[in-house]
C-alpha cells in the first residue's frame, strides 16, 4: 500500500510558521489582512470563502469582504480592485473565479496588483514565475504542490516529473517551479499520445485535468509519487480527484488523497502568501 501524502501535517507546520511570523507582524503594529472579492453568490465560492476566512481567523490574518451583485457591472469591480490596491492596510486579494461572462476576466485580472495578487492570477505574477523573477507569488494550487513534495522530503533534484494538465492555474506554474528546483520536467495533457506510457516512466506525477478518475491503474507504476490535483464529483456526487484511488494506491509508493491532499494545503499557501506580502512592507 502507498504511503498517503495527507495535507494536514503540511498545514500544521505552515501554521506554526506563520505564527511566528505573524507576532514578529504585530509586534510592528501590523495587522496581515486579506481581501476576499466575489462577485454573486455562488455555492462553490460561498464554500471557499468559509474555509478561507475560518483558516485565517485561526491564523490572525484579517479578512476584508468585498461583495458585489452577480450583475455588478464591469466598472464596479474595476473600482473594487483598484481601492485594494490603493488601501496599505490590505496586504493581500483573492477573487473568485470564474466572473459572469459578461465580465472581461483576463482585464480584471490584470487590474490587481501584482503585490497584493497573492494567487497568482495577474499576467505580471505569471511572467515572474516564467522568468524565475521575485516579484509577486505564484498560484497557490501550483505552489501547494511543490509545499507537499518539500515537506514529505520527496526528492526533486534531476527526478523526471510528469504534468498531466497545461493550465495556468497549475500545469504550467508548477513545471516551472519544479524546473527551477531542477527537476527534469515533461508536460503532458488529454491528448497526448501514449500518455499512460510517459506516466509510468516519471518518478513523479501530478494530475491536474480536471477529469473525474481519469487515470487508473494502467498510467502508473511501483515506487511513484502521485500528486492528485482534481477536485470533482463523480457520477454518484461524490468529491474525488483526476486519479481512481482505489486502483492506483495499491501501485504507487505514495499518493495524495482526495479529499485531504492538494486541497487543503492551497488555502494555507494563500494565508502564507498574504503574510509575505506584508512583510514586504517593512522591508
Amino acid at each position: 500500500m502507498a504511503i498517503q501524502l495527507r495535507g494536514k501535517p503540511v498545514v500544521d507546520r505552515m501554521a506554526q510558521d506563520m505564527g511566528a511570523r505573524i507576532e514578529v507582524l504585530r509586534q510592528e503594529g501590523v495587522v496581515p489582512t486579506l481581501a476576499l472579492v466575489r462577485v454573486g453568490a455562488r455555492p462553490d465560492d460561498l464554500s471557499y470563502e468559509r474555509t478561507a476566512v475560518k483558516r485565517a481567523e485561526s491564523l490572525g490574518i484579517a479578512v476584508k469582504p468585498y461583495v458585489l451583485d452577480e450583475f455588478a457591472p464591469q466598472a464596479a469591480l474595476q473600482a473594487t480592485l483598484q481601492s485594494i490596491n490603493y488601501d496599505k492596510t490590505v496586504h493581500g486579494c483573492l477573487m473568485f473565479r470564474p466572473l459572469p461572462s459578461f465580465i472581461d476576466e483576463k482585464a480584471m485580472c490584470n487590474t490587481l496588483a501584482p503585490a497584493k495578487d497573492v494567487d497568482g492570477i495577474s499576467l505580471a505574477s505569471l511572467a515572474s514565475v516564467f522568468t524565475d523573477a521575485s516579484d509577486g507569488f505564484p498560484p497557490c494550487t501550483a505552489a501547494a504542490c511543490v509545499e507537499m513534495l518539500d515537506h514529505y522530503d520527496v526528492p526533486l533534484v534531476g527526478k523526471h516529473v510528469v504534468v498531466v494538465g497545461r493550465s495556468l492555474v497549475v500545469g504550467k506554474p508548477v513545471s516551472m517551479m519544479l524546473l527551477r528546483r531542477n527537476a527534469s520536467v515533461t508536460i503532458c495533457h488529454s491528448r497526448t499520445e501514449n500518455l499512460p506510457a510517459i506516466c509510468r516512466e516519471a518518478d513523479i506525477v501530478i494530475c491536474a485535468t480536471g477529469r473525474a478518475r481519469a487515470y487508473g491503474a494502467e498510467f502508473f507504476s511501483p515506487g511513484q509519487t502521485v500528486l492528485d490535483v482534481g477536485i470533482n464529483f463523480d457520477t454518484h456526487g461524490k468529491l474525488c480527484g483526476d486519479v481512481n484511488f482505489d486502483e492506483v494506491e495499491p501501485i504507487v509508493g505514495a499518493i495524495t488523497p482526495v479529499p485531504g491532499g492538494i486541497g487543503t494545503v492551497t488555502t494555507s499557501v494563500t494565508m502564507a502568501h498574504t503574510v509575505a506580502a506584508a512583510e514586504a512592507l517593512l522591508r
